[in-house]
């Protein structure tokens, strides 16, 4: 039971002394000081006031060491996202960690994507990729960075490396943002996203390059959505060069423009 070291380590990460917490908590300090330290085992009425200040399910208290978290893991508890108490809608993710104990950014190369498919819940085939650090980004966030396939995103190359943010909540997805969605059946895609969650309990993704149609995915086809923060490439996306026509359309404009400047100057 790891009740003891966790109250003591969410009080600690709050900055609060024994006497705050106790004062809160309706009891002397005293007691909660034996609690912290094993001495004495607490009611259900005691498990109860706890969860219900710190926002954390009793079985989460009582059962998960919360010192083997990772800093991300340990954000989205205090945010509010148990999965005792929120059942589904938190979504588990199988993760790595450096030697500093901060979250690695794993990489998932086109020829990992396969794999990926049946183990990315599988923290024995997630260690397995290949990992790096960003030091611009932020250590208190999780991501992950995806080789982009196919030219459905261009100007973003073929071949890139797409680097995305762990997407917890998904109704707080951006309707015309970028977001890297792991489906069932379209494997892991890179799109433009329509959030259609309240209205219609889908998501409706575009693709940058227009030759693509638009398409819907439902939520439970959706396993993992990750908001794109950055890409890597070793190209240069294609220039936009104007074609002949347009070319000479301009030229001719500025003809005109010159000339017409040219006669009010004559008549002035």
């Amino acid at each position: 039971m790891f009740f003891t070291s966790n109250i003591k380590i969410l009080r600690k990460r709050r900055g609060r002394t024994q006497d705050e917490i106790a004062l809160v908590l309706n009891m002397k300090r005293s007691t909660l000081s034996g609690y912290e330290n094993g001495i004495s085992q607490p009611s259900l009425e005691v498990l109860i006031a706890f969860s219900k200040f710190y926002k954390i399910a009793i079985d989460t208290l009582v059962t998960i060491d919360l010192t083997k978290l990772s800093e991300f893991q340990f954000s989205e508890l205090e945010r509010g996202n148990d999965v005792f108490i929120k059942g589904s809608n938190l979504r588990v993710l199988a993760t790595t960690l450096s030697r500093e104990n901060e979250e690695n950014i794993e990489l998932v190369p086109e020829k990992a994507k396969a794999g990926y498919a049946t183990g990315f819940a599988d923290p024995d085939f997630i260690k397995e990729l290949p990992t790096f650090q960003l030091p611009f980004l932020s250590k208190s966030k999780k991501y992950r960075t995806f080789q982009l396939k196919g030219d459905s995103m261009l100007p973003i190359p073929d071949g890139s490396w797409v680097t995305g943010e762990f997407v917890q909540d998904w109704n707080t997805l951006i309707t015309g943002n970028g977001y890297i969605i792991f489906t069932v059946d379209e494997g892991i895609v890179f799109k433009i996203v329509e959030n259609l969650i309240e209205q219609q309990g889908k998501l409706k993704l575009y693709s940058l390059n227009p030759i693509y149609e638009p398409f819907d995915v439902t939520l439970p086809e959706i396993k993992e959505i990750w908001r794109f923060v950055n890409y890597i490439s070793s190209e240069l996306p294609e220039p936009s060069i104007p074609s002949t026509e347009l070319i000479k359309t301009v030229a001719g404009l500025k003809r005109d423009v010159a000339q017409m400047k040219l006669k009010m100057l004559n008549k002035s």
